[in-house]
């Protein structure tokens, strides 16, 4: 006997079942164009960005270490400053120094002689000038320590009229030490710019002006300590003097009543004075 039932089909109404797909991952995703391209991974040591930021890093801490250098080092020296400033202060409030002070006291003119040698044309100056100077010591506690002094008579253009020299000596504190000088010239041939300069000094109504050059070393004694020598040079101008003609008797005495000195430090670095 046949069996007349109908089973129902599990497939859809009348259409096969569609065989499933299978989905690639890698292709799945939906194309950007706003994404950036995939790029590899490089190593750092391959990579120039990697040694630019190195070199960049080092440069900004040596330039850091540069900064740092120069900062303590303006600062040490502005802390050296201040230090020697407040310990300079302390000294003048202290000892109070002061330069030593100069005054011409006479200058007499024991010989001056222009003579012009015919054979060659030369002029020849021969002088005596005798100086004395007084060296005042204004301080009270410490004294002053005089090397041996070069002296030297210049005319109001600096031409040297005579020479001389006075030995070491030691200013006691406020006290007055005389220097007594005896300059020469001897037969000294003059140029003649010198000459033409001389001549008219000579024909100045008040008479020849002269200024007094001295060079020395001066140091400071306080108590039992002893500072370094330094350089001075001791100007002392306004001094006229009347030149007799012919053979002097006895020795002229120039008018120093206007006479004024001036001390100067002569530092000395490498070669040069100043």
């Amino acid at each position: 006997m046949t069996d007349d039932r109908v089973y129902p089909s599990g497939k859809p109404n009348g259409a096969a079942a569609a065989a499933p797909v299978a989905v690639n991952p890698a292709k799945g995703q939906l194309y950007n164009p706003t994404r950036h391209p995939y790029r590899p991974s490089i190593p750092a040591a391959q990579n120039p960005r990697s040694k630019y930021k190195h070199k960049h890093r080092r440069a900004f801490s040596c330039r850091r270490c540069v900064c740092l250098t120069c900062f303590w080092s303006i600062l040490v020296l502005l802390v050296i400053l201040l230090l020697a400033a407040i310990a300079a202060a302390a000294f003048y409030a202290l000892y109070r120094p002061h330069r030593p002070m100069f005054s011409v006291t006479s200058l007499k003119i024991s010989s001056f002689n222009l003579t012009t040698t015919p054979a060659d044309d030369s002029t020849h100056l021969t002088t005596k000038i005798n100086i004395t100077v007084s060296a005042k010591n204004p301080n009270k506690k410490f004294a002053f320590l005089y090397d041996p002094m070069s002296i030297s008579v210049l005319s109001s253009n600096s031409v040297n009229l005579s020479s001389g020299s006075f030995s070491n000596f030691t200013d006691s504190p406020d006290s007055i030490s005389i220097i007594h000088a005896a300059t020469a010239l001897n037969s000294q041939v003059l140029d003649a710019d010198s000459l033409k300069s001389l001549q008219s000094d000579l024909k100045r109504r008040r008479g020849l002006p002269m200024e007094i050059v001295m060079d020395t070393m001066l140091g400071v004694k306080l108590e039992k300590h002893k500072m370094k020598k330094i350089g001075i040079r001791v100007k002392c101008g306004g001094i006229h003097g009347i030149v007799p003609k012919g053979k002097i008797v006895k020795p002229v005495v120039a008018t120093t009543s206007d006479a004024k000195c001036k001390v100067d430090l002569r530092l000395k670095i490498f070669k040069w004075t100043f």
